[in-house]
């Protein structure tokens, strides 16, 4: 099953999506021709560990996958288009392309459709990721064939791994902001004049002063946390990024 693809062209098919209230049909070739694409995909749309796990990474990534040589990061999913949007919608996902395989035809043509009826979601994806060069597959990760729902191979860490060796990951990064704040949009461009991809957390909008204080002891902003170590404001934030590497 792992090996099935690698060396073939990817299915081709057509997927009914929705754009502005408007619908739009994309081919296999309008994803896959002449571009070096990034496909995960997984069971469904809002379940915990794709929602949780697999695509924020992938989102996280997406800069350093670009800076590889990737032109886009497709999320198939064995669901209709409005699922798909409204999923992206509360994803924040903006660096995902969400394609809808309704009727699992391309999943099928990959050898992904596998049955969950015991979770009455019917047929679905199997959970795997793949790189497709011009619409060639070139390598795919497949979860094993265990119970449950496998995630241990198809996740965004091992496909850039795959992809750059070389390539150090980068850690989380996480910026508490409040609007109109020039120390914030300072912190904000010297993450970005570093290449570093960051989550905002702007308050008054995603938390609070007091979710502010009881994690750092600080009501002041920016406050940026650097893999699970707090940092803190602008100027902390300016001496960490001119330590040795």
């Amino acid at each position: 099953m792992i090996n099935a693809r690698e060396g073939k062209t990817v299915p081709q098919v057509i997927f009914h999506t929705r754009k502005d209230d408007n619908w739009l049909d994309l081919t296999s070739d309008d994803l896959f021709k002449n571009k070096t694409v990034i496909v995960f995909s997984l069971p469904g749309a809002f379940t915990p560990t794709c929602s949780s796990s697999h695509l924020p990474r992938y989102n996280e990534l997406a800069g350093l996958f670009h800076q590889h040589g990737v032109d886009s990061i497709l999320c198939i999913s064995v669901n209709d288009t409005f699922v798909m949007n409204a999923w992206q919608a509360d994803q924040n996902a903006g660096h995902i392309t969400f394609i809808p395989d309704g009727n699992g035809e391309f999943t099928k043509g990959m050898g992904m459709l596998v049955e969950k009826a015991d979770l009455g979601f019917g047929p679905r994806s199997w959970r795997y990721s793949m790189l497709v060069r011009d619409g060639i597959v070139e390598k795919m990760f497949v979860e094993p064939n265990k119970p449950g729902d496998p995630f241990e191979v198809s996740d965004a860490d091992t496909m850039l791994c795959y992809l750059a060796p070389e390539c150090k990951v980068q850690e989380s990064v996480s910026l508490f902001t409040k609007p109109g704040c020039p120390f914030c949009a300072k912190a904000k461009q010297m993450l970005q004049d570093h290449g570093i991809q960051y989550e905002e957390i702007s308050l008054g909008k995603d938390a609070t002063t007091v979710s502010l204080r009881a994690m750092t002891g600080r009501a002041t902003v920016p406050q940026v946390f650097i893999g699970g170590r707090h940092i803190g404001g602008s100027e902390e934030l300016e001496s960490y990024l001119l330590q040795p590497a």
